[in-house]
């Protein structure tokens, strides 16, 4: 089966053009690698040659005409020296230097062999050694050129001693065979230079074939809407994409610097990572990061069957989902109030309207009052519900203001306290600093409102009964708004569905207080949370600040 050859400009990098000075000339540092091995050999075959005929008398080197021997080994020795300058030099081009050194062979070893009476002393087989390795260098060319030249020499060689020489007869049948051994070798090197030239070509296009590919991959990665972690069996993170640093705030200029612990920048997830390579079959709850307050679903992938071995890791951005799914949702919901508004308000009014009126009637009429005010109490609970309906389906659009968080609160603790007919002592404000933080103003004044309804629905309604603090948070990029109070709490087993929809254990209740509360919160960038450690009802916000808390 033939195998398939490419021409350097079949393929090309689609990315980085390999237009280099090398590619260029058609000559890499391999080649002039080789050129320079080759001119080595070369030295060491003279030297040799000279160290036999200077100190062995078993030789017949040199046995026609001793000068003219050491003459030829000496200059074939030089000549070589002077052709390592060259080849650092790299002047002339590679070709020449290529036929000069050949060249240069076939004359310096046919003076030689003349001088030592001819093809009987055997220095025409080094000639072979010459051929093959200058056919393998220069990739088969001229390496048939070479043959002819050598053959030529041969022969020239074998007439003049013949002439010259004394006693001397011709071999030319030796001489044939042995330029038929050259040709034969040449052949063979060209045949094995093309060979190699074909597999040097393909690896080259596979080469590029992957690079290529791990380029655009690596585009892929970085363009991911999700946050990207290559962490190796050591913890440390090897790669990580552009969303990852958003998201774990890391520095995209540091990629270049030693690299980072997983555990030292993350600690939550390198615990979440070690407790999934000890059971990969486990499912995370989703992680809220606390450098930004962001929300992530974390996957884990091993790099190989072991999974100790490298993990990548996904991180998924909720907050980006849900805003999108609110998108949607909220566009469901438009629909939903202005039909709710049309269907069910206008009703409701009516029914309202006339209750009132059988109210002023009940003496006359002789009609149950406790009927009629049920019928009122209901009335008004529904016009509720659909009044915090399209209160919802208003509140998409946020406006942020930077404000004091302890100003802000402080007047809201009155106008609450005031608008609900509560004492005001009931509150107790705690704050260790002032927090500068950015809100929509009405926002936060419709979940404090909502929050400290529920409180004090649930205390015991005396004296210092609800806590608000406000408090930097672990990181103090954030601000932590904790309303705390005396009451029950909020039952284990309903923590996960006080923040749905409708949702409600207080009689009267709409169920869309914390509902709210929380998608207003999350509509600011902030979120909103139930603490179950500390036995009372314990709702807390985390906004961020508008600068570093002290």
């Amino acid at each position: 089966m033939l195998t398939p050859t490419y021409s350097s400009q079949t393929k090309h990098s689609i990315f980085w053009p390999l237009d280099c000075a090398a590619a260029a000339t058609g000559y890499t540092d391999q080649h002039w690698r080789s050129l320079h091995y080759f001119n080595c050999f070369r030295l060491v075959i003279g030297c040799s040659l000279l160290i036999v005929f200077w100190k062995s008398g078993f030789t017949n080197l040199g046995s026609y005409h001793y000068p003219l021997f050491l003459y030829a080994g000496a200059g074939h020795v030089l000549f070589s020296v002077l052709f390592m300058l060259f080849i650092r030099l790299r002047f002339p081009g590679f070709n020449q230097q290529v036929i000069i050194q050949v060249i240069s062979d076939i004359v310096f070893f046919s003076v030689m062999l003349y001088a030592s009476g001819g093809l009987p002393s055997g220095l025409g087989v080094l000639l072979l050694v010459s051929l093959t390795e200058a056919g393998l260098i220069s990739r088969g060319r001229l390496v048939l050129f070479f043959a002819s030249v050598a053959t030529i020499s041969l022969l020239l060689q074998e007439t003049y001693s013949s002439w010259t020489v004394d006693f001397y007869s011709a071999q030319y049948s030796q001489a044939g065979l042995l330029s038929m051994a050259y040709f034969a070798v040449a052949w063979l090197a060209h045949r094995l230079a093309k060979h190699s030239l074909a597999s040097e070509q393909l690896a080259e296009e596979r080469g590029i074939d992957l690079a290529n590919m791990a380029q655009v991959n690596q585009l892929v990665i970085q363009d991911l809407q999700e946050g990207v972690l290559v962490v190796d069996k050591h913890g440390y993170i090897r790669q990580r994409n552009s969303y990852a640093e958003r998201l774990l705030n890391l520095n995209p200029s540091a990629e270049k610097s030693p690299l980072l612990k997983l555990s030292a920048c993350m600690p939550e997830l390198a615990t979440r990572l070690t407790t999934w390579q000890g059971d990969s079959s486990i499912n995370f709850d989703l992680l809220r990061l606390g450098n930004n307050n962001a929300l992530v679903r974390t996957r884990f992938l091993p790099v190989q069957a072991d999974c100790r071995n490298g993990v990548v890791i996904f991180l998924e951005d909720m907050g980006r989902i849900q805003t999108q799914l609110q998108q949607l949702k909220l566009a469901a919901l438009g629909r939903l109030t202005a039909n709710i508004a049309h269907e069910i308000r206008n009703p409701l009014s009516a029914i309202n309207h006339a209750a009132e009126l059988l109210e002023e009637e009940q003496l006359e009429n002789d009609t149950d009052p406790r009927l009629v005010r049920i019928i009122c109490d209901n009335t008004r609970r529904l016009n509720k519900i659909v009044q915090d309906v399209l209160q919802l389906n208003r509140r998409n659009i946020a406006k942020p203001d930077l404000f004091d968080l302890h100003e802000f609160v402080q007047k809201f603790l009155e106008e609450f306290c005031h608008a609900e007919k509560i004492n005001g002592n009931a509150f107790v404000l705690k704050n260790d600093n002032n927090h500068m933080i950015s809100f929509d103003r009405d926002h936060l004044h419709q979940i404090l409102w909502n929050l400290c309804r529920n409180a004090w629905r649930h205390c015991r309604q005396q004296n210092g009964s609800i806590h608000v603090g406000l408090s930097a948070s672990a990181n103090e990029n954030n601000v932590c708004l904790d309303i705390v109070d005396d009451g029950a709490g909020v039952d284990p087993q309903q923590i996960k569905q006080i923040f749905e929809p409708f949702f409600t254990k207080a009689a009267g209740g709409t169920g869309l207080g914390l509902y709210i509360a929380r998608e207003l919160c999350e509509t600011n960038q902030a979120s909103l949370g139930y603490i179950e450690e500390t036995g009372g009802g314990h709702f807390r916000i985390i906004c961020k600040s508008d600068q570093p808390c002290l």
